[in-house]
C-alpha cells in the first residue's frame, strides 16, 4: 500500500518489506536529529493493523499471546509475541486497548497470516477480529513530542514515542500540521541505538525470545499456558539460548555498511575464521556513526573483537551470555 506522503518534497521510497513509505526525505541525519529532539513524525502506514473487539477479547488474547493481557488497563501499551509449538517466534504485536477494542500494529504483510491464526482459535469466545490496514494508518510521534493528537485517534504511548492509529484518509492533513516528516532510515537508526529487535530483521525461522531480550518486555514469565511456553520455561529455568543479540560499533572508515546477513567472525582468527554470527540490521547514526545489531553464538566472549564481513566491529552486550 503506497503512502500519499511519498509525494512530499524529497521523498525517496523505501525498499523491501518497508516498501510503500519513505526511506528518507533528503537528509537522513537531520531527520534523525529531529526525532531525537522530539519533533516531527514517522510515517509507518505500511504496517499491518488489526483490531480485536468483544467482551472476551482480553481473556482470549491472554491465552494465545506471550504477554499478560487479561487485565490490561485501557490506554496501557503492551508488546506480545505469537510462538510456534516449538517456541520459535512467528508474530510480534504492538497493542493497546481503548476500553472496548484492542488495537495492534504488526510487521508489513504479516497481518493476514496472524488474523488467520486468530480466527482459527476463536471457538466459543465472544470476539471479533478485523483487518483494519486499508482504513487505518500508523504514524509515530517521537518521545518528547508535544504535538497534539487529533481527536478520536487511538494512541499507544511507549518510552520511544506515541503510535497513533490514524484514519488513512487523514494522513496528508496530519502531515501538514505535524511536520517535518522523518523517513524509515532515521527511525531504524534510532531503533538500533535502542537495541530493539524487529520481527523479520533480528529473527529467523528458529529464533526464540531469550535470544533477543524479549523476556520481560514481550514475554511474561508468570502467566498461564500459551503455545510455545514449554520452550520458554525450559530455557529460562534449565539452560541458555544458543545465540544472543549484540550491538556493534562499526569501523567508520568503511564506505559501505555490512548488509543484513553479513557473516561475523572473530577478528583474531583472520578472514578464514569460523562464522560466529551475522548482522541483522545496520544503520548510520547521527551521533554514533555506523552501527548494527547482530546475532552471535552465546559463547562468544563479550570482549572479543569482531569482524562483520571486512568491517571491524566492537560489540556491546544486549543479551547476557
Amino acid at each position: 500500500m503506497k503512502s500519499p506522503l511519498l509525494s512530499l518534497p524529497g521523498a525517496v521510497p523505501a525498499e523491501g518489506v518497508d516498501e510503500g513509505v519513505a526511506a528518507h526525505y533528503g537528509d537522513l541525519f537531520r531527520e534523525q536529529r529531529a526525532l531525537a529532539d522530539g519533533t516531527g513524525f514517522v510515517d509507518l502506514s505500511h504496517r499491518g493493523v488489526l483490531t480485536v473487539s468483544g467482551a472476551d477479547r482480553l481473556s482470549w488474547l491472554h491465552l494465545l499471546l506471550t504477554q499478560h493481557v487479561s487485565d490490561l488497563p485501557p490506554g496501557e501499551a503492551a508488546e506480545a509475541l505469537v510462538l510456534s509449538a516449538n517456541g520459535h517466534i512467528e508474530h510480534a504485536l504492538y497493542l493497546v486497548d481503548d476500553g472496548s477494542t484492542v488495537w495492534a500494529h504488526v510487521e508489513p504483510g504479516t497481518q493476514e497470516a496472524l488474523i488467520a491464526y486468530l480466527e482459527s482459535m476463536k471457538f466459543f469466545y465472544r470476539v471479533e477480529v478485523a483487518d483494519r490496514t486499508d482504513d487505518i494508518a500508523v504514524v509515530q510521534l517521537p518521545a518528547g513530542s508535544i504535538a497534539e493528537v487529533p481527536e478520536g485517534v487511538v494512541v499507544r504511548e511507549t518510552p520511544y514515542g506515541r503510535d497513533l492509529f490514524l484514519p488513512r484518509a487523514d494522513l496528508e492533513e496530519f502531515a501538514a500540521g505535524h511536520g517535518p516528516a522523518a523517513g524509515l532510515l532515521a527511525h531504524e537508526a534510532l531503533r538500533v541505538e535502542q537495541h530493539r529487535p524487529r520481527l523479520g530483521f533480528e529473527t529467523d525461522h528458529r529464533t526464540i525470545p531469550h535470544e533477543l531480550g524479549w523476556i520481560g518486555t514481550a514475554v511474561h514469565l508468570q502467566k498461564g499456558c500459551y503455545r510455545g511456553q514449554e520452550t520458554v520455561a525450559r530455557v529460562q529455568n534449565l539452560g541458555k539460548p544458543p545465540r544472543r543479540l549484540v550491538f556493534l560499533h562499526l569501523d567508520g572508515s568503511e564506505v559501505h555498511l555490512p548488509a543484513p546477513g553479513t557473516e561475523i567472525r572473530l577478528a583474531d582468527e583472520g578472514p578464514d575464521g569460523r562464522k560466529i554470527g551475522f548482522v541483522t540490521t545496520s544503520a548510520r547514526h547521527h551521533e554514533l556513526g555506523p552501527v548494527a545489531l547482530a546475532l552471535v553464538k552465546r559463547n562468544v566472549p563479550v570482549d572479543a573483537r569482531l569482524v562483520a564481513g571486512e568491517t571491524a566491529a566492537a560489540q556491546e552486550t544486549v543479551v547476557e551470555p
